[in-house]
């Protein structure tokens, strides 16, 4: 069986070199992410040029997504080698100082000292240091260090996310964003969302003229208003770190179970994120909870897991890349796809508020999904503009691969996010019965079916008006 689970990485500068890259899309990758934290804006475009340019190369589409940094507050600088901020030591926050070591730590948010409280509890990067505010003086605040560890370059603070005073996207946001938008970025990713409407002010066109957004899960605020989230996001990004500091870490895993399940009853993508091959930053191979969590993920319906520094910054991008690939791939045999269908059609029964358009693939997507389960057919071919189909034959999970064609090479590069779509590029628009024909033609040359299989054909074969899923076809291959 073909891998379904798509596999997110993060580029930084263990893994930015060509040669890097190429072997990680060899070994898996399926979308490439920038983080825009760290590094200049002319760094950032650098890597996106050299992605493209590579993945051009090697002749396979990849995603590519940009991470905006959106208004989390940072800590100022450690420099280039990792710093010990020691258990029971006591250290400052000082808002703008432009440095920081392991007795001062410099903060990036001005209004730091009016937002938080003593006795308040502050994670530093994904949490594993934290830090108990004791008292707050006119320029500094002053903490005692929880739980010491490691930490390096400009890691978050975390502080309470109703008391900040910051919308997402920021300024700086949105001129990261008009640049990467320029440059025909796939994917962007909005950092701190808390309501639909901070998806709304990205203000990109929607997908594939423009970008698909991805809307980051991880304040409290956006689990409380999950659902108009998904309905305005193209996909959903699950930011483990963030919101287990937010919302408690006891709740995580139901959380993460609910947002999936409701992501893909929606119809849209959704990537699991945040450590999960964390030791692998330096060790050869991952922990046995890691691999656990990473399977149990993939049986929660997850579309992507994400690798962030295990990539950007680890000892072995490659080697991690494809380890991800081998867990993936094992953990996609022993999903339950006949028990998810059932759940996601009874799911979609309760749905309400949506375009006769939309109602109209949600059939068409069910009985595709039933014709080919019952027949057996050895694929789902769907030919797609936008990718819509795609993503909606993909709630039900099809125990077959989903072959995507579309005639937008933007709509081939984000369906990569997309579980089990091999996207394809076609080569002009299909609105006849006969080019849907020559498809499957295609499909059978590229290795995707054989001669003398039967396919399940979905398409739009409607006039421009219509924009809905309204063809269903049964076809053996010639």
């Amino acid at each position: 069986m073909t891998r379904r689970t798509k596999i997110v990485a993060t580029i930084g500068p263990a893994s930015d070199s060509p040669a890097v890259l190429e072997r990680m899309f060899a070994a898996g990758v399926d979308v490439t992410r920038i983080g825009l934290a760290h590094g200049s804006l002319d760094e950032a475009l650098a890597r996106y040029r050299t992605i493209r340019a590579v993945a051009e190369r090697v002749g396979r589409p990849v995603g590519t997504m940009v991470d905006l940094p959106g208004p989390k507050v940072r800590l100022a600088s450690f420099g280039s080698s990792p710093v010990l901020l020691a258990t029971d030591t006591v250290v400052e926050l000082v808002p703008g100082r432009a440095s920081s070591d392991s007795t001062v730590l410099g903060v990036d948010y001005e209004h730091l000292l009016g937002d938080v409280h003593p006795g308040d509890l502050l994670a530093v990067g994904d949490g594993s240091v934290s830090l108990q505010v004791e008292s707050i003086d006119s320029d500094r605040a002053r903490a005692r260090v929880a739980h010491g560890g490691m930490t390096q370059g400009r890691p978050g603070l975390h502080v309470p996310s109703e008391r900040l005073r910051i919308t997402s996207p920021t300024d700086e946001d949105l001129r990261y964003l008009d640049a990467f938008v320029d440059a025909g970025v796939d994917m962007v990713a909005l950092s701190f969302v808390r309501s639909a409407h901070d998806v709304r002010r990205v203000g990109t066109e929607p997908h594939p003229r423009g970008p698909l957004i991805v809307a980051k899960i991880e304040t409290r605020a956006a689990v409380e208003n999950l659902t108009g989230i998904i309905a305005e996001a193209g996909a959903i990004m699950i930011a483990r770190g963030d919101l287990g500091t937010e919302l408690g870490i006891e709740d995580l895993p139901h959380l993460q179970k609910r947002i999936t399940r409701e992501c893909i009853s929606g119809g849209k993508p959704v990537i699991t994120a945040t450590q999960m091959f964390e030791s692998m930053i330096t060790s050869p191979s991952p922990t046995r909870a890691e691999v656990s969590d990473v399977a149990n993920a993939i049986f929660d319906g997850t579309s992507a897991v994400m690798l962030s520094a295990e990539t950007a910054v680890g000892h072995d991008p490659v080697e991690t890349v494809a380890t991800m690939a081998r867990v993936a791939a094992r953990a996609d045999q022993e999903f339950d796809y006949e028990g998810w269908a059932r759940r996601i059609r009874l799911l979609r029964r309760s749905a309400v508020g949506e375009s006769l358009d939309a109602r109209i693939t949600d059939a068409m997507t069910a009985a595709a999904w039933r014709a080919a389960t019952e027949i057996g057919v050895a694929a789902v071919i769907c030919i797609t503009d936008s990718g819509f189909t795609v993503r909606s034959m993909a709630r039900f999970r099809p125990a077959m691969p989903i072959v995507a064609f579309s005639p937008d090479q933007r709509t081939v590069r984000q369906l990569t996010l997309s579980w089990g779509a091999v996207p394809l590029h076609a080569t002009a628009p299909v609105h006849s019965l006969d080019l849907m024909d020559d498809l499957i033609v295609a499909a059978r040359d590229q290795g995707h079916v054989q001669s003398g299989q039967l396919v399940a054909v979905l398409a739009g074969a409607g006039d421009e008006s219509v924009r809905a899923t309204d063809v269903l076809r049964l076809s053996r291959v010639p």
